[in-house]
């Protein structure tokens, strides 16, 4: 696999506000498995890294391709340099849609190879969004989201080989793809970043 982007594409751009919704999720979920040790696939723009190895008590490390991010681990999330079941968790977010679709399961396989815990990942979910979201005072806020179903055909746009929610790549077969690397306990959206598709996976244990 080959380096996409440059250092520089991290920056205010990558970063909008949905994206650190994401951010809150991602940490979340790494969090409550309650890990001594992380990997997380794909550096990015190190805000999970940065606050990993700053706010939580787990040892972190990180894994990229590209040599110019500064990751601990420099491999590709088809081939990680890593042992079997070394990490507590490992984590991939916002990276699986950047090869393509058919090198996908050697990419699952590797995160669960290596995760000793829980796989925690999440992907790229086009379609158009109904949302909606009232407070009433002294009452719980109400919040509804729905994905509306938009089949579009995909087009490789220098990044993204392929997203869940177009034609040919449906929610539910790529949850079937990932029941056959282990248990998938979470499968979300986030209310406030409807583009990006959690997913927690249990992997099986090597024979």
């Amino acid at each position: 696999m080959e380096q996409q982007v440059a250092r520089a594409h991290y920056g205010l751009r990558y970063g909008y506000r949905e994206r650190f919704a994401s951010y809150y999720y991602q940490v979340r979920e790494v969090l409550a498995e309650r890990p001594q040790s992380v990997l997380e696939v794909g550096v990015g723009d190190g805000v999970v890294g940065t606050y990993l190895r700053s706010q939580a008590l787990v040892t972190y490390s990180s894994a990229d391709i590209a040599e110019d991010l500064a990751p601990d681990i420099v491999g590709s999330v088809t081939k990680l340099p890593c042992k079997d079941k070394s990490y507590d968790v490992v984590c991939c977010f916002e990276v699986l849609e950047h090869i393509p679709y058919e090198k996908v399961p050697t990419a699952l396989g590797e995160l669960s190879r290596v995760a000793r815990n829980a796989v925690v990942l999440s992907v790229p979910h086009f379609g158009p969004r109904l949302q909606f979201m009232a407070k009433v005072p002294f009452l719980p806020e109400l919040r509804c989201a729905v994905k509306v179903p938009w089949p579009r055909k995909h087009t490789f746009n220098g990044e993204h080989y392929w997203e869940l929610g177009k034609r040919g790549f449906s929610p539910r077969a790529f949850r079937a793809l990932l029941r056959t690397f282990g248990t998938v306990t979470r499968d979300f959206v986030p209310f406030e970043n409807q583009y990006h598709h959690f997913f927690v996976i249990v992997p099986k244990t090597n024979p």
